[in-house]
């Protein structure tokens, strides 16, 4: 699994010829950065970072934020139907997300949301993924924690971030974490309503590149496609522990 990741690496540093060498260049003969000048010399690199971080950032925090309020509601608030509810969310599940992608555009296109931010990240705002998990945590919440908390008179965003959310920290890191990555690498819907190199993400900005320099260059291809991948990597390696901490959590009753 770390060969393609570790070739990725040292090819982003090397020029065509080397990486095109029989028998295999392992390492550059010159380590330098002329491979990422050249990616920020072809595409507004900087700018789709800004976009890529910004885009990642405020839509995982609606998602989490969505998702443990509806968990919340679904498990501590006594409503009627709540379980055909939560069957409805389990169900979008199955919907592919290719289908929803022509009514999106075309509510987007109607509000004139297309090359915004805003068409970018509110459609995908809903995590039925998110809810689920937080719901299978939720439920492993002894009430009566939040009964003392009803009777020292808290209301229920208090009861939610002073109680619930303090116990429930791994299950929110991994659903952090698996939001941010999703929303990281995402391509199909930025590619659609990006319309300006300034809009565009990381992953669009990669195809971008391709058609301007090629598909033959695979050192600038290479390096552009590290500084998308490597963020991602690290972050995934600090957080790997409370990903299976809470991807299991609520996975074992007693």
């Amino acid at each position: 699994m770390a060969f393609p990741l570790i070739w990725m690496l040292l090819a982003s540093f090397k020029t065509t010829p080397e990486i095109s060498a029989v028998p295999i260049q392992w390492l550059p003969q010159e380590w330098n950065l002329d491979n990422f000048i050249a990616v920020a010399n072809s595409i507004p690199i900087g700018r789709m970072i800004f976009n890529s971080v910004f885009i990642t950032v405020v839509s995982t925090f609606l998602k989490v934020m969505l998702g443990l309020a509806c968990a919340y509601a679904l498990v501590f608030v006594d409503i009627p139907f709540k379980n055909v509810a939560f069957m409805i969310v389990l169900f979008t599940l199955l919907i592919p997300g290719q289908i929803t992608i022509i009514p999106n555009y075309v509510l987007v296109a109607g509000l004139d949301w297309t090359n915004t931010y805003l068409g970018i990240i509110l459609p995908g705002l809903a995590s039925a993924f998110g809810t689920f998990l937080f719901r299978q945590q939720f439920m492993q919440v002894p009430r009566s924690l939040l009964e003392a908390a009803e009777l020292d008179g808290a209301g229920h965003l208090r009861r939610l971030f002073r109680v619930v959310v303090p116990i429930s920290v791994p299950t929110i890191a991994a659903v952090t974490l698996v939001t941010v990555v999703g929303e990281w690498n995402e391509y199909l819907w930025p590619s659609l309503v990006a319309k300006s190199p300034d809009l565009m993400t990381l992953p669009v900005g990669l195809t971008h590149l391709q058609d301007l320099e090629g598909i033959q260059n695979w050192g600038v291809l290479l390096a552009a496609t590290t500084l998308l991948t490597l963020p991602m990597l690290a972050i995934f390696l600090i957080l790997q522990r409370r990903l299976v901490a809470g991807l299991t959590a609520g996975a074992v009753t007693g």
